[in-house]
C-alpha cells in the first residue's frame, strides 16, 4: 500500500484551557466569541506592565492525581477525553500500535519554579521534582497513565509544536507503523515564559487582538489531544470519523531566532507544501485557523503570506482563536487544530474578537478578499481548512482537514539512504570549546555569543557534518534540506538559571537576552539560520535515545519524499547546573560518567548523493522505535521494547539478527540499565557479534551518545573488513527504545 492509499482520520478530540474543561464548553466559547483572559493568578505580576493571561481554572491537585508536572497532567486530561470520545479502548493485544506524540514549548518549567524555589528559600528540593523538569517526560507521562505502548516523541518546536506532532503522527500512520496516536500539545501557564515575553516587551496590556490591535501576545495554557487512526483501523472498530487530514508541511525560516521572515517566505513555504502534499490548489481552501499571535511583526508577515497564497481565492474565511484561548505556546496548534476540526463539522468559523468600529473600518481597507471573521462566527460550508502554526527558531508548520476523503499525491520516495557525512564535538565531562572551533567554520563573535552551551555545541557538529559531506547551502538546495535533532534535556542550565533570576528578582526581572535560548528548538534554530537551511526542522525531546530517534525520524522525512538531505543531530550538554541535578538523582553514584556533546549525521538519499558524488560511509539499511510504558525514571520491565525495536530494525532491512556483525548498546555504568541490555543482548545475539560501548569513550552524553554510537558504526564499516551490518540501540528513561541498521557499501 503506497502512502497516499492510507488514509488518516481524525476520531475523537480532547480539549482544556481557559475557554472550558472540555471541547464542548471550548468550543461553545469559541464560536460566541467569549474570552477566557482575565487577570492572572497563578504567579506574582508586581512590576509587570501586563497583567493578562488565559489560564485553566483547573487545579492540578484536581488532574489525574498523579506525580506529574502540570503540562503532563493537562495533556492526561485532554488524552482522556480524546480517547473517550473516540471509544478506543486500549487492551495488551493493541497497546502497541497506538502511540503518543505530543507538543511542547516550555517543558516542566512549573516543577522547575518548584524545586528551586525551594532549593533557594527553603533549602533543598525534592529529588521526584527534578524527573518533572524535562520535556522528555511528557508523552512517556500519558502513555503510562492509559497503557499506551506504541512509538512516543516529545516535539518541541516552541509554538509550531502542537501542529508539527499532528504531522509526525500522520507520517507514521501512512507509513505503517501505527494504527493510531494520541497526538496534540500541552503547556502550562509558568512564570518563565510570562517574564521571558515580558522581557521582549511582546506582551500586550489589553486582551490581544490578532491582525487588529497588534499590541502584543497574551500568554494561555491547555492541552489539546486528537485520536488520529488509518481510516481501515477506523472503519474496522466502527469509529465515528470527525474528518480527514490530508497533507502537511514543514519549514524553517533561516532568518531570526524570535522574529520571522518579514516576507514571510518560510511560512508560505510550509503552507504551500501542505496544501500541495493534500493534493489541492490554494482556492480549494474555505477557512484558515491562523498562527495570529497579535504581535505586529507576526500579523504582518502572516497577513502578507496569506494575501501572496489566497489572493485568487474569493471564499476564504481566516481567524485567530487566539483573541479568546491566548498563546498556548506548545499547545496552540493542537487546540486550534481541534477547533478547527469542529469548524469543519459544523461549519461555522469562530472570530477573532476585539474590533471596535474604527478598527472594522481599517479592516475593510486591507482585508482584501480575505474575511477575517471580526467580533462574530461565520456560518459557511467548509470542506477544506487549514490551521497555521509559526515559531521562534523560525520553525513553520501547517496542517489540511478535509470533510470528505480526498486523494492525496504519493510522494513516497523509496530509494536507498547513505550517511554521507560526520560532524562531531563530544567527549567526557565538560569538553573545551575554543575560538578555534567557532572560527573553522567562518562563525563570528557576535553571533557566537549569542548562543548558549547548548546551541554552540549543535552548530560546531551541523556545520562540521555539512563541511565532511561536501555539501555547500545555497538558494538551490536550502529547502531541500532538512533537521532533525533529538536531545534528553534540551537548554536546561539556561531554563534553570533563567528561572532563579526569577525567583530572586521577581517575574518582571526575566532577561530579555537569554530567553530566547530557554526554548528547546534554539538550536536548531540557530543552526539553520547560520547554515542557510530552510526545509524540514524538528526537535524531539525523548531521553537519551532521542539521538538515535534523530535518525529514524530524519529517514522517515527523506522516505516521504519532503527532502533530499537531513542533517540528523543528537545534543546534550554538561555543566553545573546537569551534574548538580545528576548528583540528586544519584546517577553518579552508579557510577555513570557523564558527558556532552553534538553528533550530527547527514543522511542522504541515493540520488541526490550520487548527484554530488557524495562519499558514503554507510547506508542506513533500516530503522525502528518502540515504547514499552514504564514510570518515567526508571526503564525496569520494558525488556519487551528493547526486542521489538532491534527484531523492528532488522525486519525494515529486510535481515535478521543473525545477519548483524557489530552492536552498539547503550551500557553507561548504571547496573540496572546494563543487566537489562547485557540479558536482551544474549537472547538476541549470543556470543557471535562484536560489541562497541562508546560511552566508554565519550561519557553518558545523553542524545548526543545515542548519535555518536551511528556515528562509529558508519565509520567502522567504511574502515577495512569490518562486516556487513551494524546496529546501534538506545535506550531513554520510561522504556524508549530506537535501533537503526546500518550496512557496508559496496
Amino acid at each position: 500500500m503506497n502512502n497516499s492509499d492510507r488514509r488518516v482520520v481524525v476520531t475523537g478530540l480532547g480539549l482544556c484551557c481557559a475557554l472550558g474543561d472540555n471541547v464542548s464548553e471550548c468550543w461553545n466559547n469559541a464560536v460566541n466569541g467569549i474570552t477566557g483572559i482575565k487577570e492572572i493568578n497563578t504567579f506574582d505580576t508586581e512590576g509587570c506592565y501586563a497583567k493578562l493571561g488565559a489560564e485553566s481554572h483547573i487545579p492540578s491537585k484536581e488532574l489525574s492525581g498523579e506525580d506529574y508536572d502540570r503540562s503532563s497532567l493537562l495533556c492526561i486530561k485532554a488524552a482522556g477525553e480524546a480517547l473517550s470520545d473516540a471509544g478506543y479502548e486500549i487492551t495488551e493485544e493493541n497497546s502497541d500500535r497506538i502511540g503518543v506524540i505530543i507538543g511542547n514549548c516550555v517543558g516542566g518549567a512549573a516543577s522547575i519554579d518548584v524545586y528551586y524555589t525551594d532549593e533557594m528559600k527553603n533549602g533543598g528540593g525534592k529529588s521526584s521534582d527534578i524527573l518533572k523538569m524535562t520535556a522528555s517526560a511528557i508523552a512517556n507521562n500519558v502513555a503510562k497513565h492509559f497503557g499506551m505502548n506504541g512509538v512516543t516523541a516529545n516535539i518541541v518546536n516552541a509554538c509550531a509544536a502542537g501542529t508539527i506532532s499532528l504531522s509526525y503522527a500522520c507520517d507514521l500512520i501512512r507509513a505503517g507503523k501505527a494504527d493510531a496516536f494520541a497526538a496534540g500539545g500541552s503547556d502550562s501557564f509558568t512564570s518563565l515564559a510570562f517574564a521571558g515575553f515580558h522581557a521582549l516587551h511582546a506582551l500586550d496590556e489589553n486582551p490581544c487582538s490578532p491582525f487588529n490591535n497588534s499590541h502584543g501576545i497574551t500568554l494561555g495554557e491547555g492541552a489539546g489531544v486528537l485520536i488520529i487512526e488509518s481510516y481501515e483501523h477506523a472503519a474496522a472498530r466502527g469509529a465515528k470519523i470527525y474528518c480527514e487530514i490530508l497533507g502537511s508541511g514543514v519549514s524553517s525560516d533561516a532568518h531570526h531566532i524570535t522574529a520571522p521572515r518579514p516576507d514571510g517566505e518560510g511560512q508560505m513555504l510550509a503552507i504551500n507544501r501542505a496544501i500541495k502534499k493534500s493534493g489541492l490548489e490554494p482556492k480549494d481552501i474555505d477557512y484558515i485557523n491562523a498562527h495570529g499571535t497579535g504581535t505586529a511583526k507576526n500579523d504582518e508577515a502572516e497577513f502578507l503570506s496569506l494575501h501572496t497564497i489566497f489572493g485568487e481565492n474569493n471564499h476564504l474565511s481566516v481567524s485567530s482563536t487566539k483573541s479568546m484561548t491566548g498563546h498556548c505556546l506548545g499547545a496552540a496548534g493542537s487546540i486550534e487544530a481541534v477547533l478547527t476540526v469542529k469548524s469543519v463539522c459544523e461549519n461555522v468559523v469562530p472570530p477573532t474578537i476585539g474590533y471596535t468600529e474604527e478598527n472594522l473600518e481599517t479592516l475593510k481597507e486591507k482585508a482584501g478578499n480575505i474575511d477575517f471573521v471580526p467580533n462574530k462566527k461565520h456560518e459557511k460550508t467548509i470542506n477544506y481548512a487549514a490551521s497555521n502554526s509559526f515559531a521562534f527558531g523560525g520553525n513553520n508548520a501547517s496542517v489540511v482537514f478535509a470533510k470528505e476523503p480526498h486523494k492525496i499525491p504519493d510522494n513516497t520516495n523509496n530509494e536507498r539512504i547513505f550517511v554521507t557525512g560526520i560532524g562531531e564535538i563530544i567527549g567526557k565531562n565538560r569538553i573545551e570549546i575554543s575560538s578555534d572551533d567557532y572560527k573553522e567554520h567562518g562563525i563570528k563573535m557576535a553571533f557566537w555569543r549569542k548562543l548558549d552551551r547548548f546551541s554552540q555545541l549543535q552548530l560546531v557538529g551541523g556545520m562540521r557534518a555539512l563541511r565532511d559531506a561536501g555539501i555547500t547551502v545555497d538558494d538551490n538546495n536550502s529547502a531541500d534540506i532538512g533537521i532533525i535533532i533529538g536531545t534528553a534535556n534540551g537548554p536546561l542550565t539556561e531554563i534553570v538559571n533563567f528561572q532563579k533570576n526569577v525567583i530572586e528578582n521577581g517575574t518582571a526581572s526575566g532577561s530579555a537576552f537569554s530567553f530566547p535560548n530557554t526554548v528547546y528548538n534554539a538550536a536548531g534554530g540557530y543552526f539553520s539560520i547560520f547554515a542557510g537551511i530552510k526545509g524540514y526542522n524538528v526537535t524531539n525531546a525523548n531521553g537519551n535515545q532521542a539521538g538515535l530517534q534523530s535518525l529514524c525520524y530524519a529517514a522517515d522525512v527523506l522516505r516521504n519524499g519532503d527532502e533530499s538531505i537531513m542533517v540528523a543531530a543528537g545534543v546534550d550538554e554538561c555543566t553545573d547546573v546537569t551534574e548538580f541535578l545528576s548528583g540528586r538523582l544519584g546517577l553518579t553514584d552508579k557510577g555513570v560518567v557523564l558527558g556532552e556533546g553534538s553528533v550530527s549525521l547527514i543522511l542522504e538519499t541515493e540520488k541526490s548523493a550520487n548527484a554530488r558524488s557524495a562519499k558514503k560511509y554507510a547506508e542506513l539499511k533500516g530503522w525502528s522505535c518502540a515504547h514499552k510504558s514504564v514510570e518515567f525514571g526508571s526503564i525496569a520491565g520494558s525488556e519487551s521494547a528493547l526486542e521489538k525495536a532491534i527484531l523492528g530494525a532488522c525486519e525494515n532491512a529486510g535481515i535478521s539478527t543473525a545477519d548483524i556483525d557489530i552492536v552498539s548498546g547503550f551500557a553507561n555504568g548504571d547496573k540496572e540499565l546494563d543487566e537489562l541490555e547485557k540479558n536482551v543482548f544474549a537472547k538476541l545475539f549470543g556470543e557471535k557479534c562484536r560489541f562497541i560501548n562508546v560511552r566508554e569513550e565519550v561519557g553518558e552524553a545523553g542524545a548526543a551518545a545515542a548519535a555518536e554510537q551511528a556515528a562509529v558504526l558508519a565509520k567502522t564499516l567504511n574502515e577495512g573488513n569490518n562486516g556487513t551490518y551494524a546496529l546501534a540501540v538506545s535506550v531513554g528513561s520510561g522504556g524508549q527504545y530506537s535501533a537503526v541498521v546500518l550496512k557496508k557499501v559496496g
